[in-house]
C-alpha cells in the first residue's frame, strides 16, 4: 500500500515490495531519523511511512491525510502493530497543522498544491521545522521548457483533478523563498520508470480482483495512466526529485557528507 517511487537499491532484480521498503528507509537515513524525534509525514497516504520511521528508527510519528479511507485503514495498521504510543493519523489539510516537528517529510504530495501555491506550501512546512530539523520532499517535476498536452488534460480530467507539475527550477526557488537551504538532490527517474512497470504488470495479474472493487473503466484508465508514465519516465520526459532541505542556519551542525544516506 506504498503509492510512490519505489528505490530499487540492488538493481531491477529487486523485487516491489523490497524496493517500496528499501525507498522508505532510503527516505528515514538522509532525515537521519533517531530515537524519540518528532516526525511528520506530510500526506501520509496509508501509512507506511511512519509505521517504518516508528518501528525500525525509534521516532515518534505523525501522518496526515485527507482521505478518511486512509485514516481508517492506518488507524488498523497502527493498532495490529502496537504502535498507538509511537504513531497518530491526522484526517487533516496540512495547512491546518501546529507544532513543530525534528524531521519532516512529504512523499508524492505535493504535486497536488499547484504551482502558483507552492510558496505557501513552503513556508508553512517552514513554519513545522524545527531550526535545526531536516526536510525531505519527494515528488514529480517536469523537465524544463515542457508544456502541457492531451495527455495532461487526461490525467486532470481523469486521473488527478488539480494536479500540476512545476519544474525543479521552481521548486527550489520557491523553497528558498521560503527561508530553505537546499542540501541535497537526488533524481530516481529510472527507479520510477521501473516501479510503474511493475505496478502494470500487477494490474494485468490481479484484473479480476480490481474489477470486483472500480468498473473496467476505472481500471483500464489507471492501467493506461501506469504505462504511460513507465515511457514518460524512461524518456526524461518527466522527473522525480527527492530535496533534503534545512533552514538557513549560520550555526546549526550538520553532517559534512553525505555518506551516512548510504550506510
Amino acid at each position: 500500500m506504498v503509492y510512490s517511487c519505489a528505490y530499487f537499491k540492488n538493481g531491477p532484480q529487486d523485487s516491489l515490495d523490497d524496493a517500496q521498503l528499501a525507498k522508505l528507509d532510503h527516505i528515514c537515513r538522509k532525515l537521519d531519523l533517531r530515537p524519540d524525534e518528532l516526525f511528520l509525514d506530510i500526506g501520509c497516504g496509508w501509512g507506511a511511512l511512519a509505521v517504518r520511521a516508528a518501528e525500525r528508527y525509534g521516532a515518534f510519528a505523525t501522518g496526515c491525510t485527507l482521505s478518511l479511507r486512509q485514516d481508517l485503514f492506518t488507524a488498523n495498521l497502527i493498532s495490529e502493530r502496537r504502535l498507538q504510543h509511537r504513531v497518530r493519523i491526522l484526517e487533516s489539510d496540512y495547512a491546518k497543522l501546529s507544532g513543530q516537528f525534528d524531521k519532516v517529510a512529504s512523499v508524492g504530495m505535493f504535486e497536488h498544491v499547484g504551482r502558483r501555491r507552492l510558496r505557501r506550501y513552503f513556508r508553512k512546512v517552514f513554519t513545522l521545522l524545527r531550526d535545526d530539523g531536516l526536510f525531505l520532499n519527494h515528488g514529480i517535476v517536469r523537465p524544463e521548457g515542457a508544456t502541457d498536452g492531451p495527455e495532461t488534460l487526461f490525467l486532470q480530467k481523469k486521473v488527478f483533478p488539480g494536479g500540476e507539475l512545476a519544474t525543479l527550477s521552481t521548486v527550489i526557488r520557491e523553497a528558498g523563498r521560503a527561508g530553505f537551504e537546499i542540501l541535497d538532490v537526488e533524481n530516481l527517474r529510472p527507479h520510477y520508470a521501473l516501479t510503474c512497470h511493475r505496478w502494470v504488470e500487477r494490474l494485468q495479474q490481479n484484473v479480476e480482483e480490481c474489477l470486483r472493487h472500480v468498473s473496467r473503466e476505472a481500471y483500464r484508465t489507471w492501467l493506461l495512466y501506469l504505462a504511460g508514465s513507465a515511457i514518460s519516465f524512461e524518456s526524461g520526459a518527466t522527473d522525480v526529485c527527492q530535496i533534503l532541505m534545512a533552514k538557513r542556519r549560520p550555526t546549526t551542525l550538520r553532517r559534512l557528507t553525505r555518506e551516512y544516506m548510504y550506510a
